[in-house]
């Protein structure tokens, strides 16, 4: 098959990237087949419209409350052995809810906590799952990697569902989580075998919560990662109420078997696996904020088709096409999230952006599952899809914008600083000033660059910045910012981008001295019986800051 610049299948040429792929396909089929075991066991089991939505909240409430220690894990610790560990963990979650059913002893409660251990190793395993696509593809095909992630999800979201009703209706409950158990060899063997390349840090590795502190730091100040977790969190609080809600429309509403709730949530899936081929299409003439809006409108769309509609195939056909939005929305906010991140920082601020994900899935499902049982179900569906209506008019100022055009590759050109004698690596804060003359015609163009800095700055590690102007030479200005400690400032010299460096450079050309700008670093000292005070200047640099 010839595959153009921009088909989502064409990271499969790298053999690597192949295997995972082809083995998460097969261990997200053995998920959803527990997804539709679990959820109509529990229609079963009771009545309560808000304990079925219960086992979505079990599923995505572990991601909520451990999304950042799980980023801070992948990003400090190897990623490889991370993943063999969670993959251990969920198989191991599964077969012991196989056995409890096979004996007869599961309850309501029992049922949402094995949903619950299962959700504990989904939450450790996505950060690093996601931060390792960069290693397996170049970055120029990273976007279509992103993509086809997240078409595997949906391949298996058509036929789990469907498979699993089949199976449900065949064999029970029980067959769907041995098989879900089972699944998980697959992922485990490849990652076995996978010979991780050791990087050799010149620093010593991050503490675990300082480098959680770290991912929400540089998310905090990065006002494009902002931005898509607005839309992001918005769209999947409004859109849970599809997930959690659809097992007791085919049940109740329709008067349907498992097997019609399978093909409901396999028409979700082959209408996103549609989705992946027609989305290069419809980015490459449209921008991306047009894309999620008509996604939503469409999503929404299919909420009130499950409230009103009774008629099987046409609810059928809304499915379809809200699996197309589904994946349209959440790819095309996942891709411009993913681009703008650097190596250094990927899995935690990846972490922060499922986070939000997996809490407005949590709280959005326990939301629409209250609402339907106090109310009634139609009530619950036209609320979410109205909401969601609402959402997108209130969070459209925020535009999404992909990093696809820079270059975050580290630069590794940021010069030691040259000191007089070297400081403990735990002492701290360290005050870095920078000076700059400014050429008074291009004074406007310097602040708007410096903007940029700041932003950059405070990503990388600073907790404070101030810009000032010398009150006598009025082109005369003096940069600061404060890091924690000396080891930190260092780390802002290997987390340097190639596109920091850039703009560093551009602010060069904006000076009225050719030379580079004059650096002082000073470190806090303690004085005696006394409170931290700024210490003297330890050394002068005129590296390029």
């Amino acid at each position: 098959m010839t595959l153009s610049p921009k088909s989502p299948w064409r990271p499969l040429r790298y053999p690597l990237l192949r295997s995972l792929w082809i083995a998460s396909v097969a261990s997200n089929v053995g998920t959803w087949l527990q997804n539709v075991g679990a959820s109509w066991m529990m229609t079963s089991l009771t009545p309560s419209t808000t304990q079925v939505a219960l086992v979505q909240v079990a599923t995505s409430l572990p991601m909520f409350l451990l999304a950042l220690p799980s980023g801070a894990l992948a990003d400090v610790m190897d990623r490889r052995r991370l993943l063999v560990v969670t993959q251990g963990w969920m198989l191991a979650s599964a077969a012991g809810l196989a056995l409890v059913s096979a004996l007869g002893g599961v309850t309501p409660g029992l049922l949402l906590l094995f949903t619950f251990l299962l959700g504990l190793g989904t939450a450790f395993n996505g950060p690093a799952w996601q931060a390792i696509l960069p290693e397996l593809v170049p970055r120029e095909d990273l976007p279509e990697a992103i993509v086809l992630n997240s078409v595997g999800f949906n391949i298996a979201r058509a036929a789990g569902p469907a498979l699993g009703g089949l199976i449900v209706a065949a064999a029970g409950p029980t067959a769907t989580f041995a098989l879900n158990a089972v699944s998980f060899f697959g992922v485990l063997i490849v990652l076995w075998r996978w010979k991780r390349p050791i990087e050799q840090a010149v620093l010593p590795a991050e503490r675990f919560f300082g480098a959680m502190q770290t991912g929400v730091r540089y998310v905090r100040h990065a006002p494009e990662l902002i931005a898509v977790l607005w839309r992001g969190t918005a769209f999947v609080f409004c859109g849970s109420a599809l997930w959690a809600l659809l097992p007791v429309v085919a049940r109740v509403e329709l008067g349907r078997g498992p097997g019609a709730y399978g093909l409901l949530l396999g028409l979700l899936g082959v209408g996103a696996v549609a989705a992946a081929f027609v989305l290069p299409r419809l980015k490459r003439n449209n921008s991306t904020d047009l894309v999620v809006i008509v996604a939503t409108l469409v999503f929404a769309g299919g909420m009130l088709a499950l409230a009103f509609l009774r008629n099987f195939p046409l609810i059928l056909l809304a499915m379809l096409l809200s699996g197309g939005a589904w994946l349209s929305a959440l790819s095309s906010m996942n891709v411009a999230f993913q681009t703008s991140l650097p190596g250094w920082v990927r899995a935690r601020a990846l972490s922060v952006y499922l986070l939000t994900f997996y809490a407005g899935l949590s709280a959005g499902s326990a939301l629409w599952g209250l609402l339907a049982d106090h109310f009634d179900l139609r009530v619950s569906l036209i609320a979410a899809a109205a909401t969601m209506m609402v959402a997108l008019a209130l969070t459209a100022r925020f535009h999404l914008r992909s990093g696809e055009g820079l270059n975050l590759a580290p630069s590794r050109q940021w010069p030691a600083p040259i000191v007089a004698h070297m400081p403990e690596p735990d002492r701290g804060p360290v005050l870095v000033n920078v000076e700059y003359e400014v050429d008074p015609a291009q004074a406007e163009e310097w602040s708007a660059a410096m903007r940029e800095l700041r932003r950059s700055r405070l990503r990388d590690g600073a907790y404070e910045w101030s810009l000032f102007t010398d009150a006598r030479e009025p082109n005369h200005h003096v940069e600061q910012y404060l890091v924690a400690s000396w080891i930190e400032h260092l780390r802002q010299h290997e987390r340097e981008t190639v596109a920091d460096r850039e703009l560093k450079r551009r602010i060069r050309t904006y000076q009225a001295d050719p030379g580079p700008p004059k650096v002082r670093y000073l470190i806090a000292e303690r004085l005696r019986n006394g409170p931290p005070a700024g210490a003297p200047t330890l050394a002068v640099g005129n590296d390029v800051r």
